[in-house]
Protein backbone atom coordinates (compact mmCIF):
# COMPACT_ATOMS: atom_id res chain seq x y z
CA UNK A 1 0.00 0.00 0.00
CA UNK A 2 1.20 3.39 -1.01
CA UNK A 3 1.41 5.64 2.22
CA UNK A 4 0.00 9.53 1.84
CA UNK A 5 2.62 11.81 0.59
CA UNK A 6 3.23 13.35 3.83
CA UNK A 7 3.80 10.81 5.78
CA UNK A 8 6.17 8.86 3.22
CA UNK A 9 8.46 12.11 2.80
CA UNK A 10 8.73 11.99 6.54
CA UNK A 11 9.89 8.89 6.47
CA UNK A 12 12.15 8.91 3.97
CA UNK A 13 13.76 12.36 5.65
CA UNK A 14 13.99 10.67 8.86
CA UNK A 15 15.23 7.35 7.71
CA UNK A 16 17.04 7.83 4.79
CA UNK A 17 20.32 7.44 6.04
CA UNK A 18 20.66 4.61 8.22
CA UNK A 19 19.28 1.89 5.70
CA UNK A 20 22.00 3.61 3.23
CA UNK A 21 25.00 2.98 5.75
CA UNK A 22 24.26 -0.67 6.71
CA UNK A 23 26.54 -1.97 3.64
CA UNK A 24 29.40 0.64 4.75
CA UNK A 25 32.13 -1.27 6.56
CA UNK A 26 33.81 -0.36 8.68
CA UNK A 27 31.11 1.58 10.25
CA UNK A 28 31.99 4.73 11.84
CA UNK A 29 35.50 5.70 13.23
CA UNK A 30 36.71 9.22 13.82
CA UNK A 31 38.84 11.35 11.58
CA UNK A 32 42.05 10.44 13.31
CA UNK A 33 40.18 9.86 16.71
CA UNK A 34 39.00 6.35 18.31
CA UNK A 35 37.16 4.59 16.28
CA UNK A 36 33.38 4.35 16.65
CA UNK A 37 32.99 6.65 19.39
CA UNK A 38 31.10 9.79 20.18
CA UNK A 39 33.30 12.85 21.49
CA UNK A 40 31.71 15.99 23.20
CA UNK A 41 31.98 19.31 21.33
CA UNK A 42 34.21 21.60 21.88
CA UNK A 43 32.83 24.54 24.23
CA UNK A 44 34.17 27.64 25.81
CA UNK A 45 35.78 27.99 29.38
CA UNK A 46 33.28 30.34 30.72
CA UNK A 47 30.04 28.10 29.82
CA UNK A 48 29.83 25.76 32.84
CA UNK A 49 29.21 22.03 32.06
CA UNK A 50 25.98 21.02 33.29
CA UNK A 51 26.34 18.50 36.44
CA UNK A 52 24.96 15.19 35.29
CA UNK A 53 26.16 15.17 31.65
CA UNK A 54 29.96 14.73 31.98
CA UNK A 55 29.52 11.26 30.77
CA UNK A 56 26.26 11.31 28.46
CA UNK A 57 26.13 10.87 24.82
CA UNK A 58 23.63 11.31 22.08
CA UNK A 59 21.27 7.87 22.16
CA UNK A 60 22.09 7.58 18.14
CA UNK A 61 25.08 5.77 16.61
CA UNK A 62 27.96 8.46 15.49
CA UNK A 63 28.17 8.89 11.55
CA UNK A 64 31.36 10.12 9.61
CA UNK A 65 31.29 9.76 5.37
CA UNK A 66 35.06 8.66 6.05
CA UNK A 67 34.42 5.07 6.93
CA UNK A 68 37.83 4.65 8.38
CA UNK A 69 39.00 5.25 5.10
CA UNK A 70 42.22 7.54 4.40
CA UNK A 71 41.45 10.82 3.00
CA UNK A 72 44.59 10.41 0.91
CA UNK A 73 42.75 8.07 -1.60
CA UNK A 74 40.42 10.32 -2.64
CA UNK A 75 40.61 12.76 -5.43
CA UNK A 76 41.12 16.49 -4.29
CA UNK A 77 38.36 18.46 -4.90
CA UNK A 78 38.78 21.53 -6.98
CA UNK A 79 37.33 25.20 -6.33
CA UNK A 80 34.23 25.60 -7.95
CA UNK A 81 33.77 26.99 -11.71
CA UNK A 82 31.73 28.79 -13.52
CA UNK A 83 29.30 26.75 -16.15
CA UNK A 84 27.78 28.71 -18.85
CA UNK A 85 24.68 26.62 -19.80
CA UNK A 86 22.62 28.28 -22.90
CA UNK A 87 19.17 27.12 -23.30
CA UNK A 88 18.53 23.42 -24.29
CA UNK A 89 21.71 22.07 -23.06
CA UNK A 90 22.51 19.91 -20.59
CA UNK A 91 25.14 19.98 -17.65
CA UNK A 92 26.31 16.57 -16.42
CA UNK A 93 27.35 16.53 -12.05
CA UNK A 94 28.06 13.58 -10.19
CA UNK A 95 27.90 13.18 -6.63
CA UNK A 96 30.93 12.03 -5.27
CA UNK A 97 33.55 11.57 -2.68
CA UNK A 98 36.20 14.14 -2.47
CA UNK A 99 39.54 15.35 -0.47
CA UNK A 100 39.02 18.87 1.33
CA UNK A 101 41.69 20.77 3.19
CA UNK A 102 40.48 22.60 6.09
CA UNK A 103 43.09 24.14 8.12
CA UNK A 104 45.95 22.45 7.25
CA UNK A 105 44.25 18.83 7.54
CA UNK A 106 42.70 16.48 4.95
CA UNK A 107 39.02 15.43 5.50
CA UNK A 108 36.75 12.71 3.03
CA UNK A 109 33.79 15.20 2.38
CA UNK A 110 31.14 15.22 -0.72
CA UNK A 111 31.29 17.67 -3.80
CA UNK A 112 28.92 18.21 -6.87
CA UNK A 113 31.43 17.83 -10.17
CA UNK A 114 34.28 16.88 -7.27
CA UNK A 115 33.99 21.21 -6.61
CA UNK A 116 33.88 23.48 -3.46
CA UNK A 117 31.08 24.62 -3.59
CA UNK A 118 29.69 22.43 -6.69
CA UNK A 119 29.83 24.38 -10.09
CA UNK A 120 28.29 28.26 -10.54
CA UNK A 121 25.86 27.20 -12.85
CA UNK A 122 25.02 30.80 -15.13
CA UNK A 123 22.09 30.86 -17.22
CA UNK A 124 19.79 33.56 -18.59
CA UNK A 125 16.32 33.82 -17.36
CA UNK A 126 13.77 32.39 -19.13
CA UNK A 127 15.73 29.53 -20.17
CA UNK A 128 15.25 25.88 -19.37
CA UNK A 129 18.36 23.93 -18.85
CA UNK A 130 19.00 20.35 -17.97
CA UNK A 131 21.51 18.84 -15.19
CA UNK A 132 22.13 15.23 -15.58
CA UNK A 133 22.61 14.34 -11.78
CA UNK A 134 24.59 10.76 -10.95
CA UNK A 135 25.25 9.55 -7.30
CA UNK A 136 28.57 7.99 -6.46
CA UNK A 137 27.86 7.84 -3.06
CA UNK A 138 26.17 5.19 -0.54
CA UNK A 139 23.84 7.39 0.83
CA UNK A 140 20.46 7.83 -1.57
CA UNK A 141 20.07 12.12 -2.62
CA UNK A 142 18.85 14.32 -4.39
CA UNK A 143 18.79 17.96 -5.62
CA UNK A 144 16.56 20.69 -4.64
CA UNK A 145 16.84 23.53 -6.84
CA UNK A 146 15.96 26.42 -4.16
CA UNK A 147 13.90 29.26 -5.08
CA UNK A 148 13.31 28.13 -8.70
CA UNK A 149 9.91 27.98 -9.92
CA UNK A 150 10.52 25.02 -11.84
CA UNK A 151 8.19 22.39 -13.05
CA UNK A 152 7.08 20.36 -9.66
CA UNK A 153 8.51 16.91 -10.75
CA UNK A 154 11.90 18.43 -10.66
CA UNK A 155 11.93 19.96 -7.18
CA UNK A 156 13.97 17.17 -5.75
CA UNK A 157 11.54 16.11 -2.86
CA UNK A 158 11.70 12.60 -2.05
CA UNK A 159 8.64 10.86 -1.36
CA UNK A 160 7.25 14.12 -2.94
CA UNK A 161 8.64 14.61 -6.49
CA UNK A 162 10.70 12.30 -7.06
CA UNK A 163 12.44 8.99 -5.55
CA UNK A 164 15.88 9.02 -4.06
CA UNK A 165 18.40 8.52 -6.07
CA UNK A 166 20.46 5.56 -5.34
CA UNK A 167 23.85 4.66 -5.81
CA UNK A 168 24.94 4.19 -9.47
CA UNK A 169 21.85 6.12 -10.83
CA UNK A 170 21.01 9.00 -12.29
CA UNK A 171 18.45 11.75 -12.10
CA UNK A 172 17.94 14.13 -15.45
CA UNK A 173 16.74 17.95 -13.75
CA UNK A 174 14.72 19.89 -16.10
CA UNK A 175 15.19 23.40 -14.86
CA UNK A 176 12.85 26.40 -15.90
CA UNK A 177 14.59 29.69 -14.72
CA UNK A 178 11.45 32.42 -15.06
CA UNK A 179 13.53 34.60 -12.76
CA UNK A 180 16.70 36.31 -12.49
CA UNK A 181 18.72 36.38 -9.57
CA UNK A 182 21.00 34.15 -7.41
CA UNK A 183 19.33 30.67 -6.40
CA UNK A 184 21.45 27.36 -5.14
CA UNK A 185 20.55 23.79 -4.75
CA UNK A 186 21.52 21.50 -2.21
CA UNK A 187 20.25 18.10 -1.37
CA UNK A 188 16.69 17.74 0.48
CA UNK A 189 17.95 13.88 2.28
CA UNK A 190 19.59 14.66 5.24
CA UNK A 191 20.72 18.20 4.62
CA UNK A 192 22.26 17.97 8.43
CA UNK A 193 25.05 15.61 6.90
CA UNK A 194 25.18 16.02 3.38
CA UNK A 195 24.67 19.32 2.79
CA UNK A 196 26.80 20.25 5.61
CA UNK A 197 29.74 17.71 3.91
CA UNK A 198 29.65 20.15 1.32
CA UNK A 199 26.86 19.51 -1.45
CA UNK A 200 25.96 22.71 -2.53
CA UNK A 201 26.58 25.46 -5.36
CA UNK A 202 24.54 28.15 -6.69
CA UNK A 203 22.70 29.01 -10.28
CA UNK A 204 22.83 32.22 -11.32
CA UNK A 205 20.05 33.48 -13.51
CA UNK A 206 21.05 36.36 -15.61
CA UNK A 207 18.85 38.84 -16.46
CA UNK A 208 17.16 39.88 -19.97
CA UNK A 209 17.96 43.87 -19.18
CA UNK A 210 21.90 44.52 -19.89
CA UNK A 211 21.08 47.32 -16.86
CA UNK A 212 19.31 45.61 -14.64
CA UNK A 213 21.64 46.24 -11.87
CA UNK A 214 23.36 49.33 -11.28
CA UNK A 215 27.22 49.38 -13.00
CA UNK A 216 29.78 47.62 -11.40
CA UNK A 217 32.93 47.39 -11.77
CA UNK A 218 33.16 43.12 -11.73
CA UNK A 219 31.38 40.65 -9.47
CA UNK A 220 32.38 38.03 -6.40
CA UNK A 221 30.28 35.24 -5.11
CA UNK A 222 30.67 34.81 -0.90
CA UNK A 223 28.77 31.71 -0.14
CA UNK A 224 28.65 30.96 3.93
CA UNK A 225 29.22 28.17 5.71
CA UNK A 226 30.49 26.69 9.00
CA UNK A 227 31.78 23.25 9.78
CA UNK A 228 31.90 21.78 13.31
CA UNK A 229 35.76 20.40 13.15
CA UNK A 230 37.63 19.50 16.90
CA UNK A 231 41.35 18.93 17.69
CA UNK A 232 40.92 15.38 16.54
CA UNK A 233 38.77 16.11 13.07
CA UNK A 234 35.05 16.49 12.12
CA UNK A 235 32.66 15.89 14.79
CA UNK A 236 30.16 13.19 13.75
CA UNK A 237 26.71 13.43 12.84
CA UNK A 238 23.87 10.90 14.25
CA UNK A 239 23.16 8.10 12.06
CA UNK A 240 19.27 7.29 12.53
CA UNK A 241 18.39 11.01 13.79
CA UNK A 242 20.73 14.28 13.72
CA UNK A 243 22.42 15.67 16.66
CA UNK A 244 22.20 19.29 18.01
CA UNK A 245 17.90 19.39 17.11
CA UNK A 246 17.71 21.96 19.42
CA UNK A 247 19.32 24.95 17.94
CA UNK A 248 20.74 22.72 14.80
CA UNK A 249 24.70 22.42 14.70
CA UNK A 250 26.48 25.43 14.78
CA UNK A 251 29.99 25.10 13.39
CA UNK A 252 33.68 25.85 15.24
CA UNK A 253 35.12 27.08 11.41
CA UNK A 254 34.03 29.21 9.02
CA UNK A 255 34.10 28.63 5.64
CA UNK A 256 33.65 31.15 2.63
CA UNK A 257 33.30 29.31 -0.85
CA UNK A 258 34.70 26.13 1.07
CA UNK A 259 37.98 27.29 2.77
CA UNK A 260 38.93 29.16 5.82
CA UNK A 261 41.57 31.29 4.75
CA UNK A 262 39.13 33.50 1.56
CA UNK A 263 41.36 36.35 0.03
CA UNK A 264 40.08 39.06 -2.39
CA UNK A 265 41.74 41.37 -4.64
CA UNK A 266 40.65 45.31 -5.35
CA UNK A 267 41.70 48.14 -6.49
CA UNK A 268 41.33 51.45 -5.02
CA UNK A 269 38.08 52.95 -6.11
CA UNK A 270 36.66 49.70 -7.31
CA UNK A 271 32.98 48.53 -6.89
CA UNK A 272 32.41 45.10 -6.61
CA UNK A 273 29.09 43.17 -6.38
CA UNK A 274 28.67 40.88 -4.00
CA UNK A 275 26.25 37.95 -4.14
CA UNK A 276 25.95 36.51 -0.67
CA UNK A 277 24.45 32.83 -0.10
CA UNK A 278 24.71 31.32 3.44
CA UNK A 279 24.76 27.53 3.51
CA UNK A 280 25.05 26.83 6.83
CA UNK A 281 23.07 24.56 8.65
CA UNK A 282 21.34 26.78 11.26
CA UNK A 283 24.07 29.88 11.41
CA UNK A 284 22.40 33.28 10.94
CA UNK A 285 25.43 36.04 9.86
CA UNK A 286 25.47 39.46 10.30
CA UNK A 287 28.25 40.36 7.30
CA UNK A 288 29.81 43.70 7.99
CA UNK A 289 32.81 45.28 4.98
CA UNK A 290 34.91 46.54 7.45
CA UNK A 291 34.36 50.34 7.30
CA UNK A 292 33.37 50.08 3.25
CA UNK A 293 29.99 51.80 2.36
CA UNK A 294 27.78 48.71 1.50
CA UNK A 295 24.44 49.37 -0.79
CA UNK A 296 22.03 46.74 -0.52
CA UNK A 297 20.19 45.87 -4.19
CA UNK A 298 18.66 42.53 -4.14
CA UNK A 299 17.45 39.67 -1.80
CA UNK A 300 16.41 35.35 -2.84
CA UNK A 301 13.93 36.14 -6.27
CA UNK A 302 15.16 39.62 -7.58
CA UNK A 303 15.96 43.60 -6.56
CA UNK A 304 14.50 45.51 -3.74
CA UNK A 305 12.03 48.16 -4.79
CA UNK A 306 15.00 50.88 -3.83
CA UNK A 307 18.63 50.50 -3.14
CA UNK A 308 19.42 51.65 0.57
CA UNK A 309 22.45 51.89 2.71
CA UNK A 310 23.24 49.64 5.28
CA UNK A 311 25.85 48.61 7.69
CA UNK A 312 25.52 44.90 7.95
CA UNK A 313 23.50 42.28 6.07
CA UNK A 314 21.83 39.78 8.57
CA UNK A 315 21.58 36.69 6.26
CA UNK A 316 19.89 33.73 7.54
CA UNK A 317 20.31 29.79 6.05
CA UNK A 318 18.94 29.38 2.59
CA UNK A 319 18.66 33.29 2.33
CA UNK A 320 20.33 35.09 -0.52
CA UNK A 321 21.38 38.98 -0.68
CA UNK A 322 22.90 41.25 -3.70
CA UNK A 323 25.29 43.92 -2.40
CA UNK A 324 27.38 46.60 -4.20
CA UNK A 325 30.48 47.79 -1.91
CA UNK A 326 33.11 50.64 -2.73
CA UNK A 327 36.57 50.09 -1.29
CA UNK A 328 37.83 54.04 -1.12
CA UNK A 329 41.15 53.35 0.30
CA UNK A 330 44.52 50.81 0.00
CA UNK A 331 44.76 47.98 2.50
CA UNK A 332 43.09 45.13 3.92
CA UNK A 333 39.89 44.93 4.83
CA UNK A 334 37.83 42.48 6.77
CA UNK A 335 35.04 40.75 5.64
CA UNK A 336 33.63 39.87 9.20
CA UNK A 337 30.67 38.40 10.89
CA UNK A 338 30.09 40.75 13.80
CA UNK A 339 27.89 39.68 16.51
CA UNK A 340 26.47 40.23 19.87
CA UNK A 341 26.85 35.99 20.96
CA UNK A 342 25.14 35.35 24.14
CA UNK A 343 26.27 32.43 26.95
CA UNK A 344 22.84 31.03 27.77
CA UNK A 345 23.91 30.30 31.37
CA UNK A 346 24.67 33.39 32.85
CA UNK A 347 22.46 35.18 30.29
CA UNK A 348 24.69 37.79 28.92
CA UNK A 349 25.77 38.76 26.07
CA UNK A 350 29.73 39.37 24.62
CA UNK A 351 30.87 41.16 21.28
CA UNK A 352 32.12 38.37 19.08
CA UNK A 353 34.01 38.68 15.18
CA UNK A 354 34.79 35.89 13.59
CA UNK A 355 36.98 36.76 9.51
CA UNK A 356 35.07 35.26 6.48
CA UNK A 357 37.29 36.59 4.41
CA UNK A 358 40.33 39.11 3.61
CA UNK A 359 40.02 42.34 0.85
CA UNK A 360 43.03 43.29 -0.11
CA UNK A 361 42.95 47.01 -1.29
CA UNK A 362 45.74 47.84 -3.91
CA UNK A 363 46.99 48.24 -7.43
CA UNK A 364 45.79 51.52 -9.87
CA UNK A 365 43.15 53.12 -8.22
CA UNK A 366 39.81 53.26 -9.99
CA UNK A 367 37.97 56.68 -10.73
CA UNK A 368 34.95 55.93 -13.42
CA UNK A 369 31.86 57.09 -13.89
CA UNK A 370 30.92 53.31 -12.27
CA UNK A 371 32.94 54.67 -9.20
CA UNK A 372 31.56 58.41 -9.33
CA UNK A 373 27.30 56.35 -10.05
CA UNK A 374 28.20 54.52 -6.58
CA UNK A 375 26.89 57.25 -4.33
CA UNK A 376 23.15 57.14 -6.35
CA UNK A 377 20.57 54.82 -4.85
CA UNK A 378 18.20 53.44 -7.76
CA UNK A 379 14.56 53.72 -7.83
CA UNK A 380 13.49 50.43 -9.47
CA UNK A 381 10.27 51.52 -11.46
CA UNK A 382 10.47 47.47 -13.20
CA UNK A 383 9.88 46.40 -9.82
CA UNK A 384 7.82 48.45 -8.38
CA UNK A 385 5.31 47.88 -11.81
CA UNK A 386 5.57 44.39 -10.93
CA UNK A 387 4.51 44.32 -7.40
CA UNK A 388 1.68 46.95 -7.85
CA UNK A 389 -1.27 44.29 -8.81
CA UNK A 390 -0.10 43.00 -4.90
CA UNK A 391 -0.38 46.08 -3.22
CA UNK A 392 -3.73 46.53 -2.68
CA UNK A 393 -3.72 42.95 -1.24
CA UNK A 394 -1.20 43.56 1.73
CA UNK A 395 -4.40 44.63 3.56
CA UNK A 396 -6.15 41.49 2.52
CA UNK A 397 -7.96 39.17 5.64
CA UNK A 398 -4.97 36.50 7.06
CA UNK A 399 -5.84 33.09 4.99
CA UNK A 400 -3.50 31.34 7.32
CA UNK A 401 -1.71 30.86 10.58
CA UNK A 402 1.12 29.03 12.05
CA UNK A 403 2.61 29.22 14.86
CA UNK A 404 5.72 28.02 15.63
CA UNK A 405 6.71 25.86 19.14
CA UNK A 406 9.08 22.61 20.11
CA UNK A 407 7.96 19.91 22.18
CA UNK A 408 10.65 17.45 24.08
CA UNK A 409 10.79 13.94 25.37
CA UNK A 410 13.41 11.70 27.12
CA UNK A 411 15.92 14.22 27.08
CA UNK A 412 18.57 14.03 30.29
CA UNK A 413 16.68 15.45 33.08
CA UNK A 414 20.34 17.92 33.49
CA UNK A 415 19.04 19.51 29.99
CA UNK A 416 15.25 19.86 31.28
CA UNK A 417 16.39 21.23 34.37
CA UNK A 418 19.00 23.55 33.18
CA UNK A 419 16.09 25.07 30.49
CA UNK A 420 13.77 25.68 33.36
CA UNK A 421 16.11 27.60 35.23
CA UNK A 422 15.89 31.47 36.19
CA UNK A 423 19.45 31.65 34.85
CA UNK A 424 18.65 30.71 31.04
CA UNK A 425 18.21 33.45 28.23
CA UNK A 426 16.81 33.05 25.48
CA UNK A 427 17.33 35.81 22.65
CA UNK A 428 15.34 36.10 19.39
CA UNK A 429 18.23 35.55 17.10
CA UNK A 430 20.33 32.64 18.07
CA UNK A 431 23.64 34.13 16.84
CA UNK A 432 26.29 31.51 17.89
CA UNK A 433 25.27 28.08 20.38
CA UNK A 434 25.29 29.11 23.87
CA UNK A 435 24.97 25.40 25.14
CA UNK A 436 27.15 23.26 22.78
CA UNK A 437 26.73 20.24 24.83
CA UNK A 438 22.57 20.12 25.83
CA UNK A 439 22.16 21.12 22.06
CA UNK A 440 24.60 18.30 20.94
CA UNK A 441 22.54 15.82 23.11
CA UNK A 442 19.08 16.19 21.99
CA UNK A 443 18.11 14.20 19.05
CA UNK A 444 15.55 14.31 16.25
CA UNK A 445 14.38 11.56 18.17
CA UNK A 446 13.51 13.43 21.10
CA UNK A 447 12.61 16.56 19.95
CA UNK A 448 9.87 17.70 17.46
CA UNK A 449 10.01 21.14 15.64
CA UNK A 450 6.32 22.03 15.21
CA UNK A 451 4.60 24.31 12.73
CA UNK A 452 0.40 24.36 13.85
CA UNK A 453 -2.11 25.83 12.69
CA UNK A 454 -4.18 27.15 15.43
CA UNK A 455 -7.65 27.00 13.64
CA UNK A 456 -7.89 23.59 12.81
CA UNK A 457 -5.12 22.44 15.84
CA UNK A 458 -3.16 20.62 12.71
CA UNK A 459 0.48 20.00 12.94
CA UNK A 460 3.30 19.74 10.34
CA UNK A 461 2.49 16.99 7.85
CA UNK A 462 -0.98 16.94 9.20
CA UNK A 463 -1.65 20.45 7.83
CA UNK A 464 -3.39 20.32 4.76
CA UNK A 465 -3.78 23.29 2.59
CA UNK A 466 -4.82 23.53 -1.00
CA UNK A 467 -4.62 26.47 -3.33
CA UNK A 468 -5.41 27.70 -7.30
CA UNK A 469 -3.02 29.31 -9.54
CA UNK A 470 -3.28 32.41 -9.41
CA UNK A 471 -4.26 32.58 -5.43
CA UNK A 472 -3.06 35.41 -3.48
CA UNK A 473 -2.52 33.78 0.04
CA UNK A 474 -1.58 35.55 3.14
CA UNK A 475 -0.22 33.68 5.56
CA UNK A 476 0.60 34.90 9.36
CA UNK A 477 3.32 33.26 11.44
CA UNK A 478 4.05 33.56 15.25
CA UNK A 479 6.94 32.26 16.81
CA UNK A 480 5.73 31.48 20.39
CA UNK A 481 8.53 32.36 22.91
CA UNK A 482 7.14 30.60 25.47
CA UNK A 483 7.83 26.78 24.30
CA UNK A 484 10.18 24.97 26.13
CA UNK A 485 13.45 26.23 23.83
CA UNK A 486 12.47 29.02 21.09
CA UNK A 487 14.42 29.67 18.45
CA UNK A 488 14.64 32.08 15.58
CA UNK A 489 13.17 30.02 11.74
CA UNK A 490 14.58 30.14 8.26
CA UNK A 491 10.75 29.78 6.85
CA UNK A 492 11.09 28.42 3.71
CA UNK A 493 8.57 28.22 0.71
CA UNK A 494 9.39 25.61 -2.52
CA UNK A 495 8.14 26.89 -5.74
CA UNK A 496 6.47 30.02 -5.29
CA UNK A 497 7.33 33.49 -4.49
CA UNK A 498 6.39 35.65 -1.40
CA UNK A 499 6.24 39.04 -0.10
CA UNK A 500 7.48 40.02 3.66
CA UNK A 501 4.39 42.57 4.33
CA UNK A 502 4.50 43.04 7.76
CA UNK A 503 6.42 42.21 11.07
CA UNK A 504 5.26 42.93 14.39
CA UNK A 505 2.80 45.03 12.93
CA UNK A 506 5.07 47.25 11.24
CA UNK A 507 4.16 47.20 7.47
CA UNK A 508 7.25 46.63 5.29
CA UNK A 509 8.73 49.60 3.35
CA UNK A 510 10.83 48.33 1.01
CA UNK A 511 9.72 45.18 -0.78
CA UNK A 512 11.28 42.34 -2.71
CA UNK A 513 10.22 38.74 -3.67
CA UNK A 514 12.18 36.39 -0.96
CA UNK A 515 11.90 32.59 -0.72
CA UNK A 516 12.99 32.38 2.61
CA UNK A 517 12.65 34.73 5.80
CA UNK A 518 13.79 34.15 9.01
CA UNK A 519 11.44 34.41 12.08
CA UNK A 520 13.01 35.93 15.31
CA UNK A 521 11.64 34.34 18.20
CA UNK A 522 8.41 36.56 19.77
CA UNK A 523 7.86 38.05 16.67
CA UNK A 524 5.07 37.91 14.23
CA UNK A 525 5.06 38.26 10.28
CA UNK A 526 2.74 38.20 7.09
CA UNK A 527 3.77 36.47 4.13
CA UNK A 528 1.55 37.73 0.79
CA UNK A 529 2.40 34.26 -1.35
CA UNK A 530 1.80 33.99 -4.88
CA UNK A 531 0.95 31.02 -6.03
CA UNK A 532 1.83 30.74 -9.70
CA UNK A 533 3.15 27.07 -9.76
CA UNK A 534 0.99 23.78 -9.73
CA UNK A 535 2.46 21.01 -8.07
CA UNK A 536 3.16 19.73 -4.32
CA UNK A 537 5.46 21.91 -2.58
CA UNK A 538 7.12 22.02 0.78
CA UNK A 539 6.86 25.04 3.37
CA UNK A 540 9.39 23.77 6.24
CA UNK A 541 12.22 25.74 8.40
CA UNK A 542 15.82 25.62 6.46
CA UNK A 543 17.35 24.61 9.65
CA UNK A 544 18.59 21.62 8.46
CA UNK A 545 18.40 19.77 12.38
CA UNK A 546 14.74 21.32 12.58
CA UNK A 547 13.46 20.37 9.23
CA UNK A 548 14.31 16.67 10.32
CA UNK A 549 13.16 17.18 13.43
CA UNK A 550 9.40 17.07 11.83
CA UNK A 551 9.33 21.21 11.30
CA UNK A 552 7.94 21.00 7.44
CA UNK A 553 4.35 20.00 5.69
CA UNK A 554 3.10 19.82 1.88
CA UNK A 555 0.61 21.71 0.46
CA UNK A 556 -0.97 21.54 -3.01
CA UNK A 557 -1.58 23.78 -6.01
CA UNK A 558 -3.58 23.17 -8.49
CA UNK A 559 -4.47 24.60 -11.79
CA UNK A 560 -7.77 26.74 -11.90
Amino acid sequence: MRLPTPLRLRILLIAALPGALAAQEPRMTGDGGEAGGWRMPPMSVTMPMVPGLENAVPPVRPFLISGGMDPAILPVAEPSRRVVVADGDTLDMDVSLVRRTIGGRDYAMLGYGGQYPGPLIQADRGSRIMVRVTNRIRLPTTVHWHGVRLENRFDGVPGVTQDPISEGETFVYEIDVPDAGMFWYHPHMREDVQQDLGLYGNLLVMPTAPDYYGPAHREELLVLDDILIDEEGLVPWGEEAPTHALMGRFGTVMLTNGVDDHRIDARTGEVVRFYLTNVASTRTFNVRFGDARVKLIASDIGKFERESWVESVVIAPAERYVVDVRFPEAGEVGITNTIQAVNHFRGTFYPHEDTLAVVSVNGPPVDDATTASFVELRENADVAADLEPFRALRGKAVDHELVTTVRVRGLPVPIVASMEADTFYVPPVEWNDGMPVMNWLSTGTQVTWTLREPASGLENEEIDWRFRVGDVVKIRVFNDPESFHPMNHPIHIHGQRFLVTERDGIPTTNLVWKDTAILPVGSTMDLLVEMSNPGSWMLHCHIAEHLHAGMMFVFEVTEP
